[in-house]
């Protein structure tokens, strides 16, 4: 998946839908923020492995939270600066 904004004048069709981009940035945020203190929580416990594994996960939320704020960006730039809803 290229990392742009939506096509010019496309809300998105049944094929392809619009992506709600504010809401994947809140999703991608609560799961970073759970996920690392989860983590933390199990390493002090002794825990390590699924300490590790979430971790991981923390990482990958991580990484969502900066390709979904570069698609947000470019975004913002195609449609002029406009503001967009959460589920927008």
């Amino acid at each position: 998946m290229p990392i742009g904004p939506q096509p010019p004048g496309r809300r998105g069709t049944v094929g392809e839908p619009y992506s709600p981009l504010n809401l994947r940035l809140v999703l991608a945020a609560f799961g970073f923020v759970v996920c690392t203190v989860l983590a933390v929580v199990l390493w002090s416990r002794g825990w390590t492995v699924p300490g590790w594994l979430l971790a991981v996960w923390a990482l990958v939320a991580l990484v969502d939270l900066v390709v979904v704020q570069l698609r947000r960006r470019a975004r913002r730039r195609a449609d002029g600066g406009r503001k967009h809803s959460l589920f927008e």
